[in-house]
């Protein structure tokens, strides 16, 4: 009887185990799905970040094909339609894939890849503007290259900067705080804004029709990618080019010599003296440059009253230093006028970029030229570390970092060439652009020769002997003491120093991601 009970009680539980079997594998499948469904979920994650990454990098890559372009340097190099470049310009660079049609221009079509951010920024459909077209030249040997489709160049204004709502409920960026957001104006950067304006909303940044001196137009190049799964993106940037030097109209620089320095550090001057009177240095621009320079000082110097004193004992017979008169009108004879000698900084009205006058100022402009050099090689140096390919059609930026020796080389350099130690320079060496000696401000010669520096040259002490960075500029020195077989020495040539000069490379002042347009 016990054991029909037993048999009863154990058939009964004999579903137990199937139930707690089918619970458990209905759990692990939950938690199977659950997983299946996280991992579709990061991989889904993961694409859309590559192909949003993907069309980001593309777009920036059209960014800076427009950027490198626009250097007169480049293999390729853009000219714009005008400069300064006028509101109703725009250039595109196009790059179709396989034969297909983009036509940025055509904002009715939505298979030529239209433009429509422009009206966005300007108020008026781009197809009303002058356009030029220029082919991208990312595709190397058939294979494609970053898939951006179009590239915009264009001036701008207050209003297309767009980012956001002002004080007026217009779209844009009041950038002089005047309290409304010009359409029409274009914009300049201007580094002297820089220190003037320390209250505008874009330090650097004016709205002018006559820019000074100083300034240099503003850009906006806005990149427009699409991947082939469809992914898009729109990045713009503002550059302005980096041409960081003492005066920056046509002709560049505001002496042919300019030996920089502060109160109470007045510069070193010697020249050859009149035993070797075939040493000249002169500031009438040479002839047959177009536009034409006016004429600047032979030497000039930044440190106000009382700082050639060190300069013109040094430039004798003064015939030999001839350039800008010291008083207004006609130039006398230089048989009898003096030395031209100037002060060339703030004091004496002169429009010296405010970079140049402090040893901060001048580190960052050599941080800059560093940035764009074509080549920077340490020192001690000898013109064998110079790079290959500098030639007259083809100007470069060497930096050099220390001392650079040039005695017993007889070639011609081109371009800008900086050195931060002592410059030892040899008179049969010529160089046809723009020598700086930014550093340890020391420029020496002692031998004889028949080269000849055509351009301009900029002498600084920013830096002690052991490397230590000043406080105010440092006295400079330049000292010419060799003979000569002919007639050698420095010739302001303005065509070469806007050759030199470039600019070196557009900077970046801003950068954004666009929201596509509808």
């Amino acid at each position: 009887m016990t054991g029909h009970r037993q048999f009863e009680k154990s058939r009964r539980e004999r579903g137990v185990a199937l139930l707690i079997a089918i619970f458990a594998l209905l759990l692990i499948s939950v938690v199977g799905i659950a997983l299946i469904v996280s991992s579709g979920t990061d991989s889904a994650l993961a694409s859309n970040y590559r192909t949003s990454a993907s069309a980001y990098y593309a777009s920036l890559a059209g960014i800076e094909e427009a950027r490198g372009r626009l250097l007169a340097t480049s293999p390729n190099p853009i000219a714009l339609p005008a400069t300064p470049m006028g509101l109703t310009n725009v250039v595109y660079i196009i790059n179709p894939l396989n034969g297909e049609t983009v036509a940025p221009e055509n904002t009715s079509n939505p298979a030529t890849y239209p433009d429509k951010e422009y009206k966005l920024e300007f108020g008026v459909d781009v197809s009303t503007r002058t356009i030029t077209k220029i082919t991208s030249v990312s595709p190397v040997a058939g294979m494609p290259g970053p898939l951006f489709k179009w590239v915009r160049i264009n001036a701008l204004t207050e209003q297309s900067l767009g980012n956001g709502p002002t004080g007026n409920g217009t779209t844009g960026v009041d950038v002089n705080g005047d309290g409304s957001v010009d359409q029409i104006t274009p914009l300049f950067y201007d580094p002297a804004n820089m220190n003037a304006s320390r209250n505008a909303m874009v330090p650097g940044l004016i709205e002018t029709l006559t820019p000074p001196a100083t300034a240099l137009q503003a850009l906006e190049i806005t990149s427009y990618a699409v991947l082939p799964d469809g992914s898009q993106k729109i990045m713009q940037s503002v550059v302005r080019p980096l041409v960081e030097f003492p005066n920056l109209s046509a002709q560049g620089f505001t002496a042919a010599l300019t030996l920089a320095g502060s109160a109470g550090n007045n510069a070193s001057f010697n020249g050859p003296g009149p035993g070797n009177p075939s040493f000249f240095i002169h500031g009438d621009d040479a002839a047959g440059c177009n536009p034409p320079s006016a004429m600047v000082p032979a030497i000039g110097y930044t440190n106000g009253p009382g700082g050639d004193a060190n300069i013109t004992p040094g430039a004798t017979p003064a015939a030999n230093y001839q350039g800008a008169p010291l008083n207004p009108g006609p130039p006398p004879a230089p048989s009898t006028a003096p030395a031209s000698i100037a002060d060339v900084g703030n004091t004496s009205g002169v429009q010296m970029n405010w970079n140049w006058l402090t040893p901060s100022g001048l580190d960052a402009v050599v941080q800059d030229i560093t940035n764009g050099a074509d080549a920077v090689i340490n020192g001690p140096a000898t013109p064998g570390s110079f790079p290959s390919g500098m030639s007259a059609g083809h100007p470069m930026t060497i930096v050099v970092n220390g001392d650079l020796d040039l005695n017993g080389w007889h070639n011609t350099g081109y371009g800008l060439l900086l050195v931060t130690g002592t410059l030892k320079y040899d008179p049969d060496a010529s160089w046809q652009g723009v020598v700086l000696v930014i550093g340890q401000g020391n420029f020496v010669s002692t031998k004889s020769g028949s080269g000849e520096i055509d351009g301009a040259v900029f002498v600084a002490k920013t830096r002690d002997a052991a490397g230590n960075p000043l406080s105010s500029l440092g006295q400079s020195s330049f000292s010419q003491t060799g003979g000569s077989s002919s007639g050698h020495g420095i010739y302001y040539n303005s065509c070469f120093v806007r050759s030199a000069i470039g600019p070196i490379t557009y900077k970046v002042i801003s950068f954004r991601e666009i929201p596509l347009p509808n």
